[in-house]
């Protein structure tokens, strides 16, 4: 139980920082306010979403997305780039270049992934570090 409510906590904390940040277009998480699900997560769960969070990369017109989107994954020191989710470690997997890859634009729409999307799966690393890793790597996009 103290291990999922760590996962929470971080995920949270970074869904709120990212919503914030200058080159994310859009964060998917249901513990944040406008998240079409936020009130069952209250409900069901003490506002306890969970560790898994989406998030699309903000790219300057004609720039190349889902090359954004593999650079950032490149650049991540401490998330894992893996595509499981679930784990007490935190990862991080671009679908547009790995489990959607295969997808066209139109595909990739209908799946509800765009081409600048990351996962996270957080885990239960120190708060300041997952998010000085995510900043990090927001630099080089």
């Amino acid at each position: 139980a103290l291990r999922m409510d760590r996962i929470c906590e971080n995920t949270q904390k970074i869904a709120e920082v990212l919503q914030k940040h200058s080159k994310i277009e859009w964060v998917r998480y249901a513990g944040l306010k406008d998240h079409p699900d936020h009130a069952i997560v209250q409900k069901q769960s003490g506002g306890r979403a969970s560790g898994i969070l989406s998030f699309s990369l903000k790219t300057a017109a004609g720039e190349d997305a889902r090359a954004a989107g593999a650079r950032f994954l490149d650049a991540l020191q401490l998330f894992t780039r893996l595509v499981n989710i679930g784990d007490a470690k935190s990862l991080a997997t671009h679908p547009a270049s790995t489990t959607h890859r295969q997808l066209d634009a139109a595909e990739l729409a209908r799946a509800g992934v765009t081409e600048g999307m990351v996962r996270l799966s957080v885990g239960i690393e120190h708060i300041d570090d997952l998010l000085a890793d995510l900043d990090q790597a927001l630099a080089q996009v």
